[in-house]
């Protein structure tokens, strides 16, 4: 047997980036609000919660990254969200849209409704390396914290369990089937190397290629095959020519998943994978377009035919950032003592995806970035995973759950900064038919 080792990448770009986005945030200046947002004594309450129930969130946050749950399956997780809300006197709805995993909880009967989100599904071997443990239990603490001044400041607040972010589209699922109807915005948090308040997230599509050819005897009478493998070869080939012609945005990455049963047979069923990625809605659409055109040219080429399995899981849109909500949660994160940056301090080309995109779409929505330690901490990692349960992600859930009920109340009393947030979303295009928009 004959091995050969791989060789290690260069870190030197990695380095750099790290060493550039230091700097950057070194010279940077948090966005600044021109809007009141709550009262004082308002603020002051949000506070005394906070400083009275923290060890609660911690501890979920603990038990959540100590018991991973991959995506649809995080029974156990939710239940030790219902836990803690039924401690505090909330009743959670469990099971909606036909997720069992999700779940809603409402404080407040009328009014201008803000909707908390919660993640809280984990990666495969992995587990929290996406720190949703944070995410969960941030968002937790957030509404705990606001649940209680809704009703005082005419208001709702709702927190909203959302699963399977990984790949999954819950929050879509959720959409599609009427969940955030009567909310007027959406809040939520993610971890990260560091802070930031409008950090973009790029769209994502999945495809699967399916090429049909016809098998023969690959030594006898290969001239009456026609080869699925080589049309998924070409295919492979033309994608990967084609991304020095994409934005620096985009990206496009896949796998073979079928090249056929033996070496001599001629292969007549070959599969690929490919998730597409772009910074704007409509270069997403265009992207499938030339990805399409690709597959087809090589079924041509060789003789097969071609299926395209568009989005089995709902494609995810880039996120739609507001501007005015995420200057407030950069307010709020300073008197915790952090700075969140403004857009394009941090690479934007250095970023994945999330369904919360598909939300920004449909209503005004921030996903700010909340820092933990660590110089160069790469989301979807064994590191990230042991940061987010480490001290610095413990700050992190008592930050995220302050910043977000903060956030919120701003949002419910202060009317004038409820006219900017919705004046900008409606100046970005107003809400957007998802569920069509790539149909």
């Amino acid at each position: 047997m004959t091995t050969h080792e791989p060789v290690p990448p260069d870190d030197s770009y990695l380095k750099a980036v790290i060493e550039r986005t230091a700097n950057a945030v070194a010279e940077a200046e948090p966005p600044t609000s021109p809007h009141d947002g709550s009262d004082t004594d308002t603020r002051a309450e949000v506070e005394r919660w906070i400083q009275a129930h923290g060890s609660d969130l911690l501890t979920l946050s603990h038990a959540l990254h100590a018991d991973p749950e991959e995506g649809f399956d995080e029974h156990r997780s939710v239940q030790r969200v219902v836990g803690l809300l039924g401690q505090h006197g909330h009743e959670p709805e469990v099971g909606l849209a036909g997720l069992p995993t999700a779940f809603r909880a409402t404080s407040g009967s009328s009014g201008p409704h803000v909707a908390v989100l919660a993640e809280y599904d984990a990666l495969p071997g992995i587990g929290h390396g996406c720190g949703h443990n944070i995410i969960c239990a941030g968002g937790v603490g957030g509404f705990l914290a606001s649940a209680g001044v809704a009703e005082r400041l005419g208001g709702r607040i709702s927190l909203v369990g959302t699963p399977a972010e990984e790949g999954g589209g819950g929050k879509e699922t959720l959409a599609r089937q009427g969940v955030f109807d009567d909310v007027d915005a959406v809040v939520m948090v993610h971890p990260f190397s560091h802070d930031i308040a409008t950090h973009p997230f790029l769209g994502r599509r999945q495809v699967e290629i399916v090429f049909h050819g016809v098998a023969a005897h690959a030594s006898a009478q290969p001239f009456m095959g026609r080869n699925a493998l080589d049309a998924a070869v070409a295919t492979y080939q033309g994608i990967a020519a084609l991304r020095q012609h994409l934005p620096s945005t985009d990206r496009v990455h896949g796998i073979f998943t079928d090249g056929g049963a033996r070496p001599n047979v001629v292969p007549d069923r070959a599969a690929l994978q490919f998730y597409l990625r772009s910074a704007e809605p409509a270069p997403l659409k265009d992207l499938a377009r030339r990805i399409e055109a690709v597959a087809r040219g090589a079924a041509e080429m060789t003789g097969c035919g071609v299926e395209l399995v568009w989005d089995e899981q709902p494609a995810y849109l880039p996120i739609r950032h507001n501007e005015a909500l995420a200057a407030r949660w950069a307010s709020h994160q300073r008197t915790r003592g952090r700075t969140a940056l403004p857009r394009g301090v941090v690479p934007e080309s250095l970023t994945g995806s999330t369904d919360l995109g598909n939300l920004s779409f449909r209503m005004p929505a921030i996903h700010p970035m909340i820092g933990l330690d660590g110089d160069g901490l790469s989301l979807h990692t064994v590191e990230f995973a042991d940061a987010a349960g480490s001290a610095s992600g413990d700050r992190a859930v008592e930050d995220a759950a302050l910043g977000l009920a903060m956030t919120t109340v701003d949002y419910l009393a202060d009317a004038k900064l409820r006219e900017a947030v919705h004046a900008e979303f409606d100046a970005a295009g107003g809400p957007l038919d998802v569920p069509s928009f790539f149909a």
